[in-house]
């Protein structure tokens, strides 16, 4: 029962030509918060993406490729979901956090029961795009922040939980 962290925009999207759709510095600190000391699982790209291009500081790094040979900086290397399923079991669930790519997402939302979601105000030109919860019957969204603002962008920090890890089945 893993975390995900995630922003995205109006319409879910996360990414366009392989960049982020967007970078915000209270983004970027609240994701630091969460993560560090834990375990964060991303495919290659998106590791590759990392502001300083190497593995994130003070977290355990393991990243998802089909390369057999891969090596990147000190990270772990997994090369199926079932591996990485499997390597994760090394770790406690509650400090496991998925970090993208599209297809990561999309592999392991199954398995987590908490997401951490960025909403920005705003719809960008995307190619990828991250499931909607808010038409997922299965997860509800339990915390949402005050607006924050970034020059002229809106957003807000959103968690939402999957139903039936909550306490109360009834919601």
């Amino acid at each position: 029962e893993m975390n995900l962290i995630v922003c995205v925009d109006a319409h879910w999207g996360i990414g366009n030509k392989g960049e982020l759709l967007v970078s915000i510095p209270g983004d970027k600190r609240m994701f630091k918060e969460n993560t560090t000391g834990k375990v964060v699982l991303g495919g290659r790209k998106t590791m590759e993406g990392l502001p300083g291009g190497t593995t994130l500081k003070g977290r355990t790094n393991i990243v998802l490729t089909h390369q057999k040979d891969y090596t990147f900086g000190d990270a772990i290397i997994v090369h199926s979901k079932e591996e990485a399923l499997e390597r994760l079991k090394e770790y406690n669930d509650e400090d496991i956090f998925i970090i993208g790519g599209e297809k990561v997402y999309r592999d392991f939302l199954p398995y987590c029961k908490k997401a951490y979601v960025t909403k920005v105000d705003y719809r960008y030109e995307a190619d990828v795009f991250f499931p909607n919860l808010d038409e997922d019957d299965d997860w509800v969204m339990t915390h949402d922040s005050d607006e924050q603002t970034y020059y002229d962008l809106e957003y807000y920090f959103t968690i939402y939980q999957r139903k039936d890890s909550l306490p109360n089945h009834s919601l």
